[in-house]
């Protein structure tokens, strides 16, 4: 099964016999199998993996109120999956998570449901996704956090303001002129709550298109590490009408949500290494209500505008025990606050070992933040830097 746990029960292929269809999931380019596949009568299968991400962080603030550096360890991802086949067409998925425990000393997070879906396939052409999955909206989220090409996706930017990086509803999808198009319809909860002036369903709609070798995934991967020539270009839209009062107090002057982006993703292998190159842009408005008189609870990044760059180069042979990859990216965030306080870059560089795929990796990374204004009152939105070690394991 693969190594990419919130994709897992994404990437059957609904052949009519399962033993074909497992084995076109372990065949698949950068992917690895990892834990037991157990056998369920004469269709079903179950399969059960587990994974950590240890992270050691080194940072130049300690909290809002602080300034003073900081070191913290923690488990950044701490995961159980069960992942399988009702039968040919049905497949399910559920992940429990306990991620950034010991984060902040904030030691025994709380388990819980990551993801816990069902999916139907009718065909390559035609899939359905039934439960909390998820959000279809952006590349980087849809890219395997355990599969990625830096340390990790962007912290704030690749998430919708109202979607996040999962949602609950149903989506669906599928492949068309052998998988070079793919598209994507999600309907899901979005924003919801009393602050609302009416609550209707989000509505996401994404669609790429692959040059080269098809990426046939409801999920996406950071690198295939030289394993495929790739160039996708995607694009999506994300809505939901009457989220937020421009004006909270009043109760009045409604405003409705949209989001898009846009994003291509290269990779090349060549006898000199392999050369992976990915960028976005992002645009999320919610008719400035956030800065009138906005609810409480209505978040800072609904005016964001970003974008993001990020490539790296695996060299062609192992060095040492494993394989060597370096990386680097930039961030530019306009949150479009009346303060322009949030309003960033970011740079950060740094590199992954492979001591066996991504099932064993090492990675460090250095990132600088800088902030266009500067916060006075507050350390975390002030210039800061952070040095982040990282140890994966994948079973």
């Amino acid at each position: 099964m693969s190594t990419s746990n919130e994709q897992q029960c994404l990437h059957r292929t609904g052949r009519p016999l399962l033993a074909m269809a497992l084995a076109a999931v372990l065949a698949v380019p950068g992917i690895v199998a990892a834990g037991p596949t157990i056998q369920v009568g004469d269709q079903g299968s179950l399969n059960i993996s587990y994974s950590m991400q240890v992270w050691g962080q080194s940072r130049s603030y300690t909290s809002d109120t602080d300034n003073g550096s900081t070191f913290d360890t923690f488990l950044r991802r701490n995961r159980l999956t069960f992942a399988g086949q009702y039968n040919d067409y049905v497949g399910f998925y559920a992940q429990l998570e306990a991620g950034n425990d010991s984060k902040d000393g904030q030691d025994n997070r709380s388990v819980y449901y990551r993801d816990a879906y069902i999916t139907l396939d009718r065909s390559d052409s035609m899939r359905f996704i039934v439960g909390r999955f998820k959000n279809t909206f952006s590349r980087e989220n849809l890219e395997a956090c355990l599969e990625p090409l830096t340390l990790d996706r962007a912290e704030i930017i690749s998430y919708t303001p109202f979607g996040g990086s999962r949602d609950t509803g149903i989506a669906m999808w599928g492949n068309l002129d052998n998988a070079k198009l793919q598209y994507r319809v999600m309907i899901a909860d979005g924003r919801e709550g009393d602050v609302l002036p009416k609550h209707q369903p989000r509505t996401t709609a994404r669609v790429h298109w692959s040059v080269f070798d098809p990426e046939p995934d409801y999920g996406y991967l950071g690198t295939y590490l030289g394993t495929k020539k790739v160039l996708t270009i995607g694009a999506a839209y994300d809505m939901q009408p009457q989220v937020a009062y421009a004006n909270y107090t009043t109760r009045s002057n409604p405003q409705d949500y949209t989001g898009s982006t846009l994003d291509i993703f290269y990779e090349q292998p060549t006898a000199s290494g392999t050369y992976t190159l990915s960028a976005a842009t992002f645009d999320y408005d919610v008719g400035n209500a956030i800065n009138t008189d906005p609810d409480p609870l209505l978040g800072s990044n609904t005016q964001l505008k970003a974008t993001y760059v990020k490539g790296g180069y695996l060299f062609p042979n192992k060095i040492g025990k494993g394989r060597l990859q370096l990386f680097a990216r930039h961030e530019d965030s306009k949150f479009n606050l009346t303060s322009g306080y949030l309003d960033q870059t970011s740079n950060a560089f740094g590199a992954n070992y492979y001591l066996d795929g991504q099932k064993l990796k090492l990675t460090l990374e250095h990132n600088i933040v800088d902030f266009n204004t500067p916060n006075p009152s507050m350390a975390s939105q002030q210039d800061y830097s952070k040095t982040t070690i990282g140890l994966q394991l994948i079973f």
